[in-house]
C-alpha cells in the first residue's frame, strides 16, 4: 500500500530538475540534500516482504502519485507502480528520480533490438542531431567501434554548431573506479585523462564549438554506475541495456518522447550530482512544454506518424543500396524514418548472397571471433530487422523503476511472466518465480548460456545460469513444470546457444513482460550485483501494442524460442543429450571459488591488466 509519507512525497511541487531550474548554479547534490536529506535512511528495508493486491482505493491513491497525463494505467500497473514506490519508504533518493516524476506517459517511436553497435549507430545519429544539449552515461568505457562512433559524433556536432554560430553543452559520465573514488565517488576528468588511450574521446581543439565536461563514477568497492541512457535537447532520451565496448551481445534499447524525457532528465542531474559547468540550456525548458527551442523539422512525440510493420521495413531496406553509418566513414540521416531504412538496407541480401548469410554478416560485424552460419535459412517476411518502430496512438503510461530495482512481486498478474537477462540468479527472484508457477502462472525466460560463469559461480553471487535453473526446476512438481519454459540465448543465424566465454553470440537485453501489456525494459540485470549493488535506469510501461512489438522483435531477432529450448534438468542439451560446449557444471563451494577467482584474473588479463 501507499503510505501517507509516499503520497506527499509524490504529490510535493518541487523536484530536483525544477529547483535548478530556478538556480542553475546549485549543484544536484547539494538540492537532493534540500529537498530530501532529512528524511531518515533505512539500509535495512526489505521490499520483499509479501503484500496483498491493492483494494480498489489502494489503487486510486497509487493513480494519483503519478502524472499520467491522457493515459490510464491498468491495475496490474498500478500495482507494480505501487510496489516500486513502497522502495521510497526507505529513502525518496532511492528510486533515482524526484518522487513527484517517477509516474508520467510518453510514447515509443524506436526499438532497438540489435548488435550493440546498432543501437549507438542511432545514439550518433541523436547527437550529431542535437541543438543545444547532450546527456550521456553509461557504464564500462573502452575503446571500440561504439566509441568511435559517438567520438566521431561529437566532432560532427562541433561542425554543425560552428556553422549555426552556436555552442553545444556535453555532459559525458561513465562508470570508473580509482583511489580517487574513494574520496569523491564523483571524479572531473581533464581533458588528458578523457582524450587518452584508455578513453579516446575527442580533443578540445577537434569540438571547439562544444562545452564538453567529463565524470567518472564509481562508490568503492561494489557501488557500479552500470545505468546507460542519454538525453538530446530535452526532447528525446535513449534507455540502453549496452555498454560502450566491442563484444558480441545482442542488446535492447527504447527511445522515448513526452513528459517521460522530464524524469530521466531528472534522474541524469541526480546521478551527475556536481555542479554542472556551464549550467545546462534546457535548465527552464521541460520535456512537457517542448523541451529546448530548436529549428529541427523532424516530427517528435504526437507528431510521428504511424508505426510500421516489420516486414515493410524489411522490403523497404531490401528496395535500396544504402552505405553503412560506420566509424571514419560516417553517414548521418537527418530523420529517424532514413535511419531505419539505412540500417535494415545492410541487414538485407547483398548479390549472392541468402537472408541467412546477410544476419550473420552483421552479427559478425564486430565479433572478435567471427563464425559461419549454422542455422537454417532465413524466408522471406522473417528478415532479422533490428529497428522497430513502436509508436502507438497515444500516449502511454510510464515510470522509471530504477535502482533498487523493482522486484516483481508476482502476484498481481494473472497469466505470464516473460524475461530475458545475460543472468537470472538474484535471491529474491527465484522464490517469486517458483510462487507464480505454484499459482499456475505461464513463466518463460531466456538467459544467456554462459554468460560470466567466472563471477557468478563465486560463492554469494548467485550461481550461474545452470545451477539457478537446475535449483528453480527441483522445487517445481512435475505439473508446475509444465508451466516453466527455460531457454538460453541462440543467434539469429544460429541453431544453437553458443557458451558466451567463446564470445561469438552472447545476449545482454534486459526485458520483462507481464500479461502482455506491462513491460519493463532498461539496464538492470536479473543477478545480485543489480539487485543489490548497481545503480539501474529501468523504464517500465503500460502498453499491450508496444509489449506486442517488443516480443515480436526478441523472437524475429534471435533463434532462441526454435533452437535452445532446455531439458527437463533445466540445462540445455544436443540432440545426443549432452549440454553444449562450455558447461561448468554444478561444482562445490572451494571449487566454484577456485574457478571464479581463476575466471576473473583472466578476464581482468584479457582486458589488460595486471
Amino acid at each position: 500500500m501507499v503510505s501517507e509519507h509516499l503520497f506527499k512525497l509524490c504529490q510535493a511541487t518541487e523536484t530536483v530538475s525544477s529547483v535548478l531550474a530556478k538556480n542553475p548554479t546549485d549543484s544536484p547534490g547539494d538540492v537532493v540534500k534540500r529537498l530530501y536529506g532529512h528524511h531518515k535512511r533505512d539500509f535495512h528495508y526489505t521490499p520483499e516482504k509479501d503484500r496483498p493486491a491493492l483494494s480498489a482505493l489502494e489503487l486510486e491513491k497509487a493513480f494519483r502519485c503519478g502524472r499520467w497525463g491522457p493515459s490510464q494505467p491498468s491495475p496490474l500497473f498500478l500495482q507494480a507502480f505501487a510496489d516500486s514506490l513502497n522502495c521510497l519508504d526507505a529513502d525518496p533518493m532511492s528510486g533515482v528520480v524526484s518522487p513527484p516524476l517517477m509516474g508520467s506517459h510518453g510514447t515509443v517511436p524506436l526499438t532497438v533490438i540489435a548488435p550493440l553497435a546498432d543501437i549507438i549507430r542511432h545514439c550518433s545519429n541523436l547527437i550529431v542531431r542535437a541543438e543545444r544539449e547532450v546527456f550521456f552515461i553509461t557504464c564500462s568505457w573502452s575503446p571500440s567501434v561504439a566509441q568511435r562512433l559517438i567520438k566521431d559524433a561529437l566532432i560532427e556536432l562541433s561542425r554543425r554548431a560552428g556553422e549555426r554560430g552556436q555552442r553545444v553543452v556535453v555532459k559525458m559520465m561513465y562508470d570508473k573506479a580509482s583511489a580517487a573514488n574513494a574520496i569523491d565517488a564523483h571524479q572531473v576528468e581533464k581533458p588528458a585523462t578523457y582524450t587518452g588511450k584508455t578513453i579516446q574521446l575527442p580533443k578540445p581543439e577537434e569540438i571547439p564549438n562544444l562545452d564538453l565536461e567529463v565524470i567518472s563514477f564509481h562508490k568503492l568497492v561494489l557501488g557500479t554506475l552500470h545505468a546507460k541512457f542519454c538525453v538530446v535537447d530535452r526532447k528525446v532520451a535513449a534507455v540502453m541495456s549496452n555498454n560502450m565496448e566491442d563484444n558480441d551481445n545482442m542488446e535492447m534499447m527504447t527511445h522515448v518522447e513526452g513528459p517521460i524525457v522530464d524524469s530521466i532528465y531528472d534522474t541524469a542531474l541526480i546521478t551527475w550530482n556536481n555542479r554542472l559547468n556551464p549550467p545546462l540550456p534546457s535548465h527552464d525548458a521541460p520535456a512537457t512544454e517542448g523541451g529546448l527551442p530548436t529549428s529541427s523539422q523532424e516530427p517528435l512525440y504526437m507528431d510521428r506518424g504511424p508505426a510500421r510493420e516489420q516486414h515493410e521495413i524489411a522490403a523497404d531496406g531490401q528496395a535500396v543500396r544504402l552505405p553503412e553509418h560506420m566509424p571514419d566513414d560516417p553517414h548521418y540521416d537527418s530523420n529517424l524514418e532514413g535511419e531505419i531504412t539505412r540500417m535494415q538496407s545492410c541487414y538485407s541480401m547483398k548479390p549472392h548472397e541468402s537472408r541467412l548469410q546477410a544476419a550473420n554478416r552483421q552479427l559478425n560485424l564486430v565479433c572478435k571471433n567471427p563464425i559461419p552460419p549454422s542455422g537454417p535459412d532465413i524466408p522471406e517476411g522473417q528478415e532479422m530487422t533490428p529497428y522497430i518502430t513502436s509508436m502507438t496512438p497515444a500516449p502511454v503510461p510510464m515510470a522509471l523503476v530504477s535502482r533498487p530495482p523493482y522486484r516483481p512481486r508476482q502476484h498481481a498478474q494473472r497469466r505470464s511472466v516473460f524475461i530475458q537477462t545475460p543472468d537470472l540468479n538474484a535471491a529474491p527472484l527465484i522464490p517469486a518465480l517458483t510462487a507464480a508457477l505454484k499459482r499456475g502462472i505461464d513463466v518463460t525466460y531466456y538467459v544467456c548460456f554462459g554468460y560470466n560463469d567466472a563471477g557468478e559461480i563465486i560463492p554469494g553471487q548467485g550461481g550461474t545460469n545452470d545451477q539457478a535453473a537446475q535449483g528453480l526446476v527441483k522445487d517445481l512438481s512435475p505439473t508446475e513444470c509444465q508451466l516453466l519454459h527455460i531457454y538460453y540465448y541462440v543467434g539469429k543465424d544460429q541453431d544453437h546457444p553458443i557458451h558466451q566465454s567463446f564470445k561469438q553470440r552472447s545476449c545482454h537485453i534486459k526485458l520483462l513482460i507481464v500479461d502482455d501489456h506491462v513491460g519493463i525494459q532498461g539496464s538492470g540485470n536479473q543477478d545480485t550485483q543489480s539487485w543489490y549493488h548497481s545503480q539501474e535506469l529501468n523504464i517500465m510501461l503500460d502498453s499491450e501494442e508496444v509489449c506486442r512489438k517488443w516480443r515480436e522483435g526478441i523472437e524475429g531477432n534471435q533463434n532462441t524460442r526454435r533452437f535452445g529450448g532446455a531439458a527437463e534438468d533445466g540445462i540445455w542439451r544436443d540432440k545426443n543429450g549432452n549440454p553444449g560446449e562450455g558447461y561448468m557444471g554444478d561444482p562445490g563451494k572451494v571449487e566454484g571459488l577456485l574457478k571464479g577467482i581463476s575466471g576473473m584474473m583472466k578476464k581482468v588479463k584479457d582486458k589488460g591488466g595486471f
